[in-house]
């Protein structure tokens, strides 16, 4: 059964992980230095959070698949959504490793579709990810936007028109 992903970006890591804790009624399944996830399942949802240098607020939003037919099952869908979607493959990301893609909605919100398939000691240098965004960048012929050393987890997004209300 896929679960919902969501990951947010803080700035004050054990205030939101009080936060998180009190709202969901539980202590987070992970939690490191820089980041902190609950895997809920009621909602059923991957909710992680951290501080990796981001602007506060949502970072990117996922379906994360429990194997390998579910993912490619998920690969096909964003197939099928239209847009480029950037194959990023095996990868070590916020203390796991997983096979993973990403595609940008029409809103320019990434997503991020994956199967966890282990633990990882790091959080990960972001260099899959660059690599991913630098193909994707290629494929729209734009610039990258708000790229940072070592980001991890979502190549970011071109630069989107401000929103009101």
């Amino acid at each position: 059964m896929k679960r919902l992903h969501v990951h947010v970006s803080v700035e004050d890591l054990p205030h939101s992980i009080g936060f998180y804790s009190a709202l969901f009624a539980a202590d987070p399944a992970v939690v490191k230095p820089d980041y902190a996830k609950w895997m809920l399942d009621d909602p059923r949802v991957n909710f992680a959070i951290s501080t990796r240098g981001r602007q506060a607020g949502l970072d990117h939003l996922g379906i994360q698949a429990e194997n390998t037919d579910e993912l490619h099952e998920i690969y096909a869908r964003l197939r099928q959504a239209g847009g480029n979607v950037i194959e990023q493959g095996a990868t070590a990301c916020c203390y796991a490793t997983s096979e993973k893609s990403w595609i940008d909605d029409p809103a320019g919100i990434a997503w991020e579709t994956f199967h966890t398939t282990g633990e990882s000691t790091t959080y990960g240098d972001g260099s899959g990810e660059n690599r991913a965004r630098v193909a994707h960048e290629k494929i729209a012929g734009g610039k990258i936007a708000n790229e940072k050393e070592g980001a991890c987890c979502v190549p970011q997004p071109a630069a989107k028109a401000s929103a009101c209300c």
